[in-house]
């Protein structure tokens, strides 16, 4: 049986056959590296004044983003992390960024 926090807000059903679908997020298959339309961006909002390059749109699984950020932050050297479906490395690394990707087969742009 789940826990009973994700069923809040339920209304109680007479219906003895009654069964509560539970709202399962489901992954996209990861998309090929050629059909991947990657955004690299810089950004240093609400880092305490620190700058990161982002790299936004992927579509596929956490696994992969995972993946993918491992090898980003391999090759340029520096720490980061990835979650909410972007990569965060940490520095400015637009061009080293953009030059990993599309020698690994991405489609990307700086923005």
């Amino acid at each position: 049986m789940a826990d009973w926090k994700e069923r809040l807000g339920m209304v109680y059903s007479t219906n003895p056959d009654f069964e509560y679908n539970y709202d399962e997020k489901v992954e996209e298959a990861t998309l090929p590296p050629s059909q991947q339309d990657l955004r690299v961006w810089r950004d240093s909002k609400g880092r305490g004044g620190k700058v990161v390059t982002i790299v936004r749109g992927f579509v596929g699984t956490g696994d992969d983003l995972a993946e993918l950020g491992r090898m980003l932050k391999r090759g340029c050297g520096v720490g980061g992390s990835t979650k909410d479906g972007e990569v965060i490395i940490q520095g400015d690394h637009r061009e080293h960024v953009t030059s990993l990707l599309l020698n690994a087969g991405y489609k990307c742009k700086k923005v």
